[in-house]
């Protein structure tokens, strides 16, 4: 029996349509969500009760991420367009708080560009969630890399048309304690 490279099974585990293990492996994966698990990319996520990193602690002085998954989307040819509510309308081109798990962009300590989830990542290969649970931070300082929850202010950005297909930046920012 062969053994499955580990992005392989990673895909296989989290239910990625279409992910087959290589011929000769053995008995197929099956995911813990069942019948080929969620469509990815969709929704604000899913912190595992089982996962060994706490859930973000509830704070007043940050934009709560229910205000940013509660949000319409709207199906074109070529990409997913955010249709943003009032509430999230009214948070372009502020200065907001965003709590969040850190998603770095390089194997560097010190982040000045990383993505900030609502859930922390459960897999190398998986984002946990859609655009609407996630936030680009572009950091005016350095921002230390982190399992554990940040908070950063900056400069907050509803995006329509982004060409990441993301839905929020934030700017300017900086780490608070």
């Amino acid at each position: 029996m062969k053994a499955i490279p580990f992005a392989f099974a990673c895909l296989l585990a989290c239910g990625v349509a279409g992910a087959q293990a290589p011929e000769g492996a053995g008995a197929p994966l099956s995911s813990p969500l069942g019948g080929g698990g969620l469509p990815p990319g969709n929704g604000a996520g899913y912190h595992s009760p089982q996962s060994p990193i706490k859930p973000l602690p509830t704070r007043s002085d940050v934009v709560p991420w229910s205000t940013l998954t509660n949000l319409q989307k709207k199906t074109l040819k070529t990409r997913i367009e955010p249709v943003f509510n009032p509430e999230q309308k009214a948070l372009n081109q502020t200065v907001q708080r965003v709590q969040g798990f850190m998603v770095p962009m390089t194997a560097k300590p010190q982040q000045r560009h990383f993505l900030l989830t609502s859930v922390p990542l459960t897999c190398a290969f998986c984002i946990p969630g859609g655009p609407e649970s996630m936030v680009e931070v572009k950091a005016s300082s350095p921002v230390t890399y982190s399992l554990e929850p940040v908070v950063v202010e900056g400069r907050f950005e509803t995006l329509r048309n982004d060409e990441y297909g993301l839905f929020y930046r934030m700017v300017d920012a900086r780490p608070v304690k």
